[in-house]
């Protein structure tokens, strides 16, 4: 089935009357009463849903991080608002930067350990310079560049093995600790504007376990009223742990002690070796998870960042290997810290859409499901500064912002085990895009917790979906698709609601724009998860409507939409792909004794990558085209299906 935009005229909503004339009033005194209205000529009186999408990071690290500020990072929180909200700033490196639009939202999440340990690091607080691990590190993050970014990789192995000195890793009760996350709170307070630019107190609590990364960002939906009454959990015993299960019972106590609300979105599973999304409990010897463990993680982690610099993470080519679009920035070498080479066994723990299906067992087992999470996407800057356009790229961190050398440096290597992050695999990061009505903190974390939120990988597509049991091909020639989609049905992040009687199938709504300072689209497509017979994750990926008049083959195989990038510029051209697609499709195979969860994937024609901006830029030599041309995309959160 193919529904594409092209010539679309929308369909008219005919309003029914009483058919009786208004009955005039025996008294003259009297006003005349209205005609009956059946249904209002308004296609939108009477509704409440939100209309407008909102696009922010969810992610953003500052010089106050020792990793961002021991590499070069200068920019400070509020510097990262003002730049956020669109204002023009000095790198770190002193270069003009400026967003081709503002952000509507962002947050500065800031490591909760050692936090304002780098600066007294810097400057050589006498408390620093009396250790020896102190006096170490503030003479190599004084060195040249390379040598500072060396050191802040020896400080995050140190980190993630346990053995960095209690003097350099700051914790609540020390003074300088708690002085900035006050002054956290006040940036976000300060630059926070209801309505036009919203900013969130948050941080991030940094689990590394062996080097396998856990991290999950914090984020208040409070003000310094509530959030200003404790300070960040760290990952150092005794104060703080590196078991989630910790971590939820903190945000717990936190939502006790003040009546708060807070959220915790976890990313770079695909660093985890297996650890993210793993089936038994690691931090109790392998054991069986518990309920208690099921029901906090699916009350706090509502979201899963699934697209970053640090790649993308929404599948992986092994794991689905009829996926043609699976292989996407994948990064499956090592963990974190380098430490342990990746194995395909470790693959499953580490991919979300693996992970959707699996929940689906636990939730057998004991009532919840823990991996019931939507999808967004974040930076994970450590420059500042959220800079997702490839031709804005700025670096993961300050070494690596604009100049001829960077696309070639090897920015981490373990040579015993044959394993390397290359800068050229950093991708321009991801943004969160939010369906609230309005962009206040509110309005913004509610729908979060919702999950009516999706990921993009920098682009601003627009992106709407919604399942139901009565869609038909019809609804996808409505220009008032958002009226109808909760008319029959439900958004992104939801339940479907149980099956009407005579329903075979579940139908689905799709709409997709482009961005529009962006690329044309290419196609969109729903992926389908679930169980097989034997417990194993299965998936399956149709496209559901495409550009360029394309068709699909006996295969049922749909030809790639071709390309219009010229390197030598860099240039694309939107003389292919769609500026909106459209369709409604019904689950040709649906079984209704499976549990299955759908979300929708949106595909850009093909555009430069910024290793081809900087190309051009510095005048560098020919590299391999497949390091210079990507497609962009967005992923919705899922709908799930729960089986009768």
């Amino acid at each position: 089935m193919k529904l594409s935009c092209h010539g679309v005229v929308a369909l008219m909503i005919a309003a029914s009357f009483s058919s009786s004339a208004a009955a005039q009033s025996v008294q003259g005194s009297e006003e005349p009463k209205a005609a009956a209205i059946v249904s209002p000529y308004s296609p939108y009186a009477d509704l409440n849903y939100p209309t407008q999408v909102f696009f922010g990071d969810t992610h953003v690290h500052t010089g106050l991080s020792g990793d961002a500020g021991g590499s070069g990072t200068k920019l400070m929180p509020r510097d990262a608002y003002r730049f956020a909200r669109g204002d023009q700033v000095l790198s770190n490196t002193g270069q003009p930067v400026k967003l081709s639009r503002p952000l509507d939202f962002s947050m500065i999440t800031d490591h909760s350990d050692a936090m304002g340990a780098i600066t007294d690091i810097f400057s050589g607080a006498p408390n620093i310079m009396a250790d020896e691990q102190g006096r170490y590190f503030h003479k190599a993050f004084k060195g040249t560049p390379k040598e500072a970014y060396a050191a802040s990789r020896e400080l995050i192995a140190l980190f993630a093995n346990g053995k960095i000195s209690p003097a350099l890793n700051y914790q609540p009760g020390n003074p300088a600790y708690e002085i900035v996350w006050k002054d956290i709170i006040q940036a976000a307070e300060d630059y926070n504007d209801p309505g036009v630019f919203t900013t969130f107190i948050a941080y991030e609590w940094t689990s590394l376990e062996s080097g396998n990364n856990l991290h999950r960002n914090v984020i208040f939906r409070d003000g310094p009223a509530r959030a200003g009454q404790i300070v960040p959990y760290t990952t150092t015993p005794p104060i703080g742990s590196r078991n989630p299960r910790d971590l939820w019972k903190w945000m717990q106590n936190y939502e006790n002690l003040t009546g708060g609300d807070v959220t915790a979105i976890a990313h770079n599973g695909n660093l985890s070796n297996g650890m993210m999304f793993a089936l038994k409990d690691y931090f109790a010897d392998g054991a069986e998870y518990d309920t208690e463990y099921v029901e906090l993680r699916n009350k706090f982690e509502r979201l899963y960042e699934v697209t970053q610099v640090k790649g993308d993470g929404e599948a992986h080519p092994f794991l689905s290997p009829r996926d043609e679009f699976a292989a996407y920035l994948t990064w499956d070498w090592t963990n974190l810290d380098l430490s342990v080479k990746k194995t395909a066994e470790m693959l499953p723990g580490e991919y979300p859409r693996s992970a959707l299906a699996n929940g689906f067992a636990l939730e057998a087992k004991l009532g919840t499901n823990p991996f019931k999470f939507g999808l967004i996407g974040a930076t994970d800057t450590h420059t500042a500064l959220s800079t997702t356009d490839e031709d804005n790229y700025f670096g993961k961190t300050a070494n690596y912002e604009p100049g001829p050398e960077r696309a070639f440096v090897v920015s981490a290597k373990n040579s015993d085990l044959g394993v390397s992050f290359d800068a050229w695999q950093y991708a321009t990061g991801g943004l969160t895009a939010i369906w609230a009505p309005e962009n206040s903190r509110g309005a913004l974390f509610d729908a979060m917790e919702r999950r009516e939120v999706y990921a993009t990988t920098g682009t601003r597509i627009r992106l709407r979906m919604f399942g139901g049991w009565e869609f038909t091909k019809a609804d996808a020639l409505n220009r008032n698709v958002a009226t109808l989609g909760y008319s029959k049905g439900v958004p992104m992040g939801s339940d479907l609601t149980p099956a009407p009687d005579g329903a075979k199938a579940p139908t689905f709504l799709l709409f997709a724009m482009r961005d529009p300072m962006g690329a044309n689209l290419d196609r969109v497509q729903i992926i389908k998860g679930w169980l097989d017979k034997n417990g194993n994750p299965q998936d399956k990926v149709y496209d559901i409507a495409w550009s360029d008049k394309r068709e699909l083959d006996k295969n049922g195989k749909l030809p790639i939409v071709g390309s219009t990038v010229d390197l030598s510029i860099p240039n694309y051209l939107n003389t292919i792909g769609a500026a909106e697609l459209r369709g409604v499709w019904t689950d040709p195979e649906f079984d209704p004794s499976v549990q299955v969860f759908y979300y929708a994937r949106v595909l850009e024609i093909p555009t430069p990558r910024w290793p081809a901006y900087d190309a051009v830029k510095f005048g560098l030599k020919e590299q391999d085209e497949a390091k210079l041309v990507s497609q962009n995309r967005a992923y919705s959160s899922p709908i799930w299906y729960t089986k009768k």
